[in-house]
C-alpha cells in the first residue's frame, strides 16, 4: 500500500528534515511541501495526500485553519513546537502529535501509528465492500475482489486473474493487462477462490488454471508451471501432488 503525503511547515529546515526522516520507509512517498496555510489548502484538496505533516503556527492560516478550509480529509500528524495545541488536535481526528525539535525515535512511532491506522482502516473498507458483493450469491466463492490501483478502489473480476503472489503481508495480484494490491494476505484470499480454478503452487503463489499454458518438469522431480503471459512459477514439494492430481 502506497502512502503519499504532504509536508507542511513554514521553516525549512522543519521540511528538510522530516524528509530525511521519511527515507527508510518507501510506502511513504512525499508528493509535495508547503510553507504557507493558504498553498496547502489548494495542495491537500488537489493532489488528496493519504497522510499530511502539518505545523500549527504557519503565517496567514494556521494548521487549524486548513483543516478547517479543506474538502479532502487526510490523515493527519501535527508536528509543533508547542504543546499546549495537542488536545484540539486530537479532538480534529490527529494520528500524532509530535513536538519539535523532531526526535527521530518519536518520529518513528508516529510514522508506525499512522501506516497501522491507515492499513486497518483500508482493510475494514475492503471487507466491507466483499461481504456487500457476496451477500445474496449462492456461491461460496467471490466472484469478484475488490483490490487497489493507486487511490482507487476497483471490482476485479476474479476470472480475470492470471496469478496471485505473496508481497509481505500484501497480494499483488496479476491480470491479463495489469496488476492491482489487496491489503489482504494470499491466504485470505485463497478462501475466497474456487479451489477447481485456483490452485496454490508455492507458499506464496496460487496460479488461475484457465491461464496455465505448460507444466514443465525440472530436475529431481520439480515441477515448473508456465502461465500465458509468459510468467513461469516452480511448484513446492508441499503442492506438486496436489497440481498432479488435478492437471496430470
Amino acid at each position: 500500500m502506497k502512502i503519499d503525503c504532504l509536508i507542511i511547515d513554514d521553516e525549512k529546515l522543519a521540511r528538510d528534515l522530516l524528509v530525511e526522516f521519511l527515507e527508510p520507509y518507501p510506502e511513504v512517498e512525499v508528493i509535495g511541501q508547503c510553507s504557507k496555510g493558504k498553498d496547502a489548502v489548494e495542495k491537500i484538496d488537489k493532489l488528496k495526500p493519504k497522510l499530511i505533516f502539518l505545523d500549527v503556527q504557519m503565517p496567514g492560516m494556521d494548521g487549524f485553519d486548513v483543516l478547517e478550509a479543506i474538502t479532502h480529509k487526510p490523515y493527519v500528524i501535527f508536528t509543533t513546537a508547542y504543546d499546549q495545541y495537542a488536545i484540539q488536535a486530537f479532538d480534529k481526528n490527529a494520528v500524532d502529535y509530535v513536538l519539535k525539535p523532531l526526535d527521530e525515535e518519536r518520529f518513528k512511532l508516529a510514522i508506525k501509528r499512522a501506516t497501522e491506522r491507515i492499513k486497518a482502516e483500508q482493510t475494514n473498507v475492503e471487507d466491507l465492500l466483499m461481504n456487500i458483493k457476496s451477500s445474496g450469491e449462492e456461491s461460496k466463492y467471490s466472484s469478484h475482489l475488490f483490490v487497489q490501483k493507486s487511490e482507487k478502489l476497483l471490482n476485479l473480476e476474479v476470472k480475470d486473474i492470471v496469478h496471485l503472489e505473496a508481497s509481505g503481508d500484501y497480494t499483488i495480484l496479476t491480470t491479463k493487462n495489469d496488476q492491482y494490491l489487496s491489503s489482504s494476505g494470499i491466504g485470505k484470499l485463497e478462501e475466497k477462490l474456487n479451489p477447481d480454478v485456483f490452485i496454490r503452487v508455492h507458499r506464496s503463489t496460487i496460479i488461475n488454471l484457465n491461464y496455465l499454458k505448460e507444466i514443465e518438469k525440472h530436475f529431481n522431480g520439480g515441477l515448473i508451471v508456465k502461465m500465458e503471459n509468459g510468467k513461469s512459477f516452480p511448484v513446492s514439494r508441499t503442492y506438486a501432488k496436489q497440481i498432479r492430481k488435478k492437471v496430470v
